[in-house]
């Protein structure tokens, strides 16, 4: 079973109890063939730009859990109904948790070079050489 999300929009004009007699429809679309995980309630929003004519919907939200093969299935319920003004299901990734621990080394694993003092008066000369070759 995959895990998606379901964000649709519905028109503004419906009453409250349309709107929870729609979103409980959705819902037994989901569980006759999947897992329900968690439904949001759907809350009006000003759209950036109209869509079928509405400047306005009410916009929810839906995780679930199905199989691949139901999500066709599924998707053929969602079409045909005048509610639904607009939707997208997203397939969603579970994220891992860190692959491997990352290995921390002691003191004795690591060899360090011992660095070399540098005197100012070896910068200088070095610095000479250089410069006069430019020369």
């Amino acid at each position: 079973m995959k895990l998606y999300e379901l964000d649709y929009l519905i028109p503004p004009n419906l009453t409250e109890i349309e709107i929870k007699d729609f979103q409980e429809k959705i819902i037994s679309f989901v569980q006759e063939k999947g897992i329900l995980i968690d439904a949001a309630i759907p809350k009006k929003r000003v759209l950036a730009y109209p869509v079928k004519k509405n400047n306005s919907a009410f916009f929810a939200t839906l995780n679930f859990q199905m199989k691949p093969e139901n999500l066709a299935d599924f998707e053929k319920k969602l079409k045909p109904d005048s509610r639904i003004i607009r939707y997208l299901i997203l397939n969603k990734v579970v994220p891992k948790a860190f692959s491997k621990p990352r290995r921390r080394f002691t003191e004795g694993e690591i060899e360090i070079p011992e660095r070399k003092k540098v005197k100012i008066e070896e910068i200088e000369e070095k610095l000479k050489e250089v410069l006069e070759e430019k020369i």
